[in-house]
């Protein structure tokens, strides 16, 4: 029974997930020269929308995604390479704007940053449980030598009154 109902959800899923990339480039932004489109897609495909932030501006609806893919455009059709438009971005936006920023000491908390606060949470459970470890009572040294012997007394008799099957 559970297999049908993980293979009922697996396909509901496929059939409810997009067919293909959502390109949100609408036809009057795409250039008439297949060439300069394509060079236009590919920069686009690696520049952050910074309005929703988590995806392309070649696949965002914003507004900004919007003017920044006929900027980049208009600088193509203008004669810059790649690079230029890049680096455009780049110095009107900062380093941010790329979804693969360089690594280079101005990025290094983009780059270094999660796993440092990944690696300081990880250490710091470390430490707590080895401090509760050690300032844990042990078992022998909670009870009295009295306290001992009532315990072993108990464990004599539960042992002289079972039954077995």
């Amino acid at each position: 029974m559970t297999s049908r109902v993980i293979a009922v959800f697996f396909l509901l899923g496929l059939a409810l997930s997009p067919g293909g990339p959502a390109g949100a480039v609408q036809p009057d932004e795409m250039l008439a020269d297949p060439v300069l489109e394509a060079r236009a897609r590919e920069i686009s495909a690696g520049i952050r929308c910074l309005v929703c932030q988590n995806e392309s501006i070649d696949s965002s609806n914003a507004d900004l995604a919007h003017d920044l893919r006929v900027l980049i455009r208009e600088r193509l059709v203008a004669g810059d390479s790649d690079q230029d438009v890049r680096d455009f971005l780049v110095a009107r936006y900062g380093d941010f704007v790329l979804l693969d920023p360089p690594v280079k000491p101005r990025t290094w908390i983009l780059w270094f940053g999660p796993p440092a606060v990944l690696l300081l949470g990880a250490a710091g459970i470390l430490v707590y449980f080895r401090r509760r470890a050690l300032s844990a009572p042990r078992p022998s040294e909670s009870l009295s030598a009295a306290e001992r012997r009532r315990v072993d007394e108990l464990l004599a008799e539960g042992d002289g009154s079972e039954t077995r099957n």
